[in-house]
């Protein structure tokens, strides 16, 4: 989850005043993303998947023609919004059906987050926190199945997921609980992807059987320097493949409506998360 002890201090230290202004005027993140010649032409559509507790809002986008491999996504602790929206468009375009969750479903549906990026933190800890390691494994495992049924993915292919602060552990959580499914997972400044708990995310990965890219934050890596040595230690003795790599920006770096958005550095970690798919994914 989110650091929210840091988190005010973080964005006086990384925010970009540019980004803020955009986020406040509500303009669309699509205006940040470069545009691709080769970018496939979509269809986007609002879902609502059965889960053990009840039902999920999510966003599924795909290319128009065909099946392709399937990537799911786990936002910030701010939630299923147009910047997410925004990014997983773009990921369809780039040949993949595409699932942005809400997680916070059991508790209400999206949005979540009233101002989007820019509420206050404390507004929706307490979201972050009603969610556990079984609620993640449960979640990933009930939307990887929906995934498989759907008509606009290929099942010959394995599934991508992804996940950015709060979205890190469950992405690892997601690859332990359906390693048969699970080709590649990337985590952007996950928070709490080790710790001392007998529930820690790093110790399932012996679990898994995807490629990895774990993406860090700078600020993060400052104030827990280790973790990035005992998850390069618990991929290697699980002979899997994973990129390991602290970034030089601050966390939430990667969604384009943050105060934090650091454009150079999100594009590089974007096209490394593409690198994995083509890895990881067939």
């Amino acid at each position: 989850m989110c650091d929210q002890d840091h988190f005010d201090d973080d964005i006086k230290k990384y925010s970009r005043r540019d980004i803020g202004a955009l986020a406040a005027l509500g303009v669309s993140a699509a205006i940040l993303f470069p545009q691709d010649a080769k970018a496939l032409e979509v269809q986007e559509q609002e879902v609502t998947i059965k889960t053990p507790d009840g039902q999920c809002d999510a966003y599924f986008v795909t290319p128009a023609k065909g099946a392709h491999a399937a990537v799911l996504v786990w936002p910030d602790i701010f939630g299923l919004r147009p910047a997410f929206r925004q990014m997983a468009k773009r990921l369809a375009e780039a040949g993949y059906s595409v699932l942005v969750v809400n997680p916070f479903y059991r508790s209400m549906k999206a949005p979540t987050a009233p101002q989007g990026a820019s509420t206050p933190i404390q507004e929706v800890v307490a979201l972050a926190r009603g969610l556990n390691a079984k609620t993640h494994q449960a979640d990933g495992a009930a939307f990887v199945a929906w995934l498989d049924t759907q008509p606009q993915v290929d099942k010959s292919k394995k599934i991508g997921t992804i996940g950015y602060c709060m979205g890190g552990p469950i992405v690892m959580r997601t690859a332990a609980a359906v390693p048969e499914r699970i080709g590649a997972g990337c985590s952007f400044h996950g928070g709490g992807l080790v710790t001392k708990e007998p529930e820690s995310p790093h110790l399932l990965i012996p679990k898994m059987k995807g490629a990895f890219l774990i993406a860090i934050a700078e600020n993060d890596d400052q104030r827990d320097p280790d973790s990035k040595k005992v998850l390069k230690e618990s991929f290697e003795a699980a002979k899997l493949s994973a990129e390991i790599e602290v970034y030089p920006a601050g966390h939430g770096w990667c969604p384009p409506d943050t105060r934090v958005y650091n454009k150079e550095q999100s594009e590089r970690a974007w096209a490394r998360m593409l690198a994995t798919f083509e890895k990881g994914l067939g």
